[in-house]
C-alpha cells in the first residue's frame, strides 16, 4: 500500500483583515489596523498550493469559516437583526467585535492534530480539532473546524474525528503547529514529537515571562492517548521559554520536520539531546538534524522572515525542498544562510520562494497555511475528492475568488451587513464547489 503526505491548505476567507489580536505574534501586532486585500491573500495562498500540486504533491483545500461571527456575538448578549448585532458590538465592545471578525482560521496548521493510520492502534487516521483557548478569537473556531474536517474526510471506516479538548487552561491546544511526525517513510510506524510551552503539573519547569505558552503538555498527552498512540513512540519536548518571549508563539516558528529530517534553530528546545538520541535510535540511526546556529540567524531574523515556518517537502527521491516566504530572500542574514545551506551535504537540496505577503503580515507563513495528512491509497480515495486541487478546481476557485472577494478591507467594513451577506453568498457557492454539504450556521437555519 502506497502512503503519501498530503497538504490541505486553508483557503483565505472573504473578510480577511488585520485586527492585531494575537499577543505574542509580532507580525500580527505590527500589522494591526492596516487595510488588507482579501482577494490578493486568497489568490496568493491558492497559487502556492497549486505550485505544490504541480510539483507532484497531493494538495487539498480546507474551506474558510464564516466571519463576522454574529452567532458568537449573539451568545454574548448582542440582540436584534444581524445588522443591529454588528453595529452594537462595534460600538459597545470593539475588541469583541474584532475577535468575531478574525480571519485566523486560514492557518490550517492550527486546525487540528493529525495522527496517520500506521501510528494508531485502530489503524485509522485520527483528527483532534484544536481548542485554541489561549486567544478568544481563535477559541471560537473549533466547532466549525470539526465540521469542515468531517466534510473533507467523511469516511468513518478510515477516519476518526475527536472533539476538541476541554476548554480549560489546563488543556490549551494549538494543533499541528506544535506537532511533528518523524519516520523513515510515511507508511511505517512513525514517532510523534509533541512540543509544549509549559506544564501545569510540573511547576519546576521554566516558563516564559512575557508571552503566554499556548501549548500545554497536558493537552499533548491527552491527544496522544486519544489517538491511540503507543507510549514508546511518542515524545514530549519543551520549547525554550526564552524564545517564546522573543515572538516564537508556536513551535513551527522555530522548527520544521518531515520524514527523518528536522530543521530547527539551536535555541528551539530545552534539553533536546537525550530525546533526539532516543528518536535517532528508533529510526535506526537515520535521523538528520539540521541545526541553525544563533550566530548565523538571530531569533529576531528567524521570526521576521519565518525561516522555520516553511514547508519541508519530500521530493520523492530522498531529498527535500524548502518552501519559503519571499521574506526569507529579502532578509540578508537568512538568505545568506540558505545559500550556504545549499552547499552542505544535507537532505535539503532546493529552496523555493513564494509571495504570501498578505498572510505574513497577519502573522503566518507557508507552513501556517497547511495541515499535513499522511494517507494511503484507500484513505486518499475515501477523502472528499472535490477538495483535492487540480487544474479544474484551481480555475474554479480562482474565478470564485475574483467574483466574490474585495481588494481592500478595513476592520470597520465588517460592520456593514452587506459584507456579511456577500460573504455568505460566496461561502454557500464554495460548499457546492467543494461538495461539503451544509456546514455553516447560516445554511443550517
Amino acid at each position: 500500500m502506497k502512503y503519501i503526505e498530503a497538504n490541505f491548505d486553508g483557503l483565505v476567507g472573504p473578510t480577511h483583515n488585520y485586527s492585531g489580536l494575537s499577543v505574542g505574534n509580532v507580525a500580527s501586532i505590527k500589522s494591526a489596523n492596516q487595510a488588507s486585500n482579501p482577494k490578493a491573500a486568497a489568490l496568493q495562498g491558492l497559487k502556492k498550493a497549486k505550485a505544490l500540486a504541480d510539483m507532484g504533491l497531493t494538495q487539498g483545500i480546507l474551506a474558510p469559516q464564516e466571519r463576522p461571527d454574529v452567532y458568537t456575538l449573539k451568545k454574548l448578549g448582542f440582540t436584534g437583526s444581524d445588522s443591529q448585532v454588528l453595529e452594537k458590538a462595534f460600538k459597545q465592545a470593539p475588541m469583541l467585535f474584532n475577535a468575531c471578525c478574525s480571519s485566523s482560521s486560514m492557518w490550517a496548521a492550527n486546525a487540528a492534530t493529525v495522527s496517520p493510520s500506521p501510528d494508531t492502534l485502530d489503524r485509522k487516521v485520527h483528527f483532534t480539532a484544536a481548542n485554541l483557548i489561549d486567544k478568544f478569537h481563535r477559541s471560537i473556531e473549533h466547532e466549525s473546524t470539526s465540521q469542515i474536517l468531517k466534510a473533507t474526510f467523511p469516511s468513518e471506516k478510515h477516519f476518526t474525528h475527536h472533539q476538541a479538548l476541554p476548554s480549560h487552561t489546563y488543556f490549551g491546544d494549538e494543533g499541528a503547529a506544535n506537532h511533528t511526525r518523524l519516520c523513515q517513510n510515511y507508511g511505517v510506524k512513525g514517532l510523534e514529537l509533541f512540543t509544549f510551552g509549559e506544564s501545569l503539573q510540573d511547576c519546576n519547569l521554566p516558563k516564559p515571562k512575557l508571552y503566554p505558552a499556548r501549548q500545554k503538555r497536558e493537552a499533548s498527552e491527552a491527544i496522544a492517548r486519544q489517538h491511540q498512540l503507543s507510549p514508546s513512540e511518542v515524545f514530549f519536548i519543551q520549547q525554550n521559554p526564552n524564545v517564546i518571549d522573543e515572538g516564537v508563539f508556536h513551535n513551527d516558528v522555530i522548527a520544521v520536520g518531515n520524514r527523518n529530517v528536522l530543521f530547527y534553530h539551536e535555541r528551539a528546545y530545552l534539553d533536546e539531546n537525550k530525546i533526539f538520541e532516543s528518536i535517532n535510535n528508533l529510526l535506526n540511526g537515520t535521523l538528520e538534524l539540521i541545526k541553525v546556529p544563533l550566530a548565523e540567524v538571530p531569533i529576531s531574523d528567524a521570526v521576521s522572515s519565518y525561516l522555520f515556518n516553511t514547508q519541508l517537502i519530500d521530493s520523492n527521491n530522498g531529498t527535500m525542498r524548502l518552501i519559503a516566504p519571499m521574506e526569507c530572500k529579502e532578509n540578508p542574514r537568512v538568505y545568506d544562510y540558505l545559500c550556504e545551506l545549499m552547499t552542505h551535504n544535507t537532505a535539503v537540496k532546493e529552496v523555493i520562494y513564494f509571495d504570501v505577503k498578505q498572510s505574513m503580515q497577519n502573522g503566518g507563513g507557508p507552513a501556517c497555511l497547511r495541515l499535513r495528512v499522511v494517507l494511503n491509497d484507500d484513505e486518499l480515495a475515501a477523502t472528499n475528492q472535490s477538495t483535492l486541487l487540480d487544474d479544474d478546481l484551481f480555475l474554479r476557485l480562482s474565478d470564485w475568488i475574483n467574483k466574490h472577494y474585495r481588494d481592500r478591507l478595513e476592520i470597520e467594513d465588517c460592520v456593514d451587513v452587506e459584507l456579511l451577506n456577500e460573504s455568505r453568498t460566496a461561502l454557500d457557492e464554495l460548499t457546492q464547489i467543494l461538495n461539503l454539504g451544509s456546514i455553516y450556521p447560516f445554511q443550517l437555519g
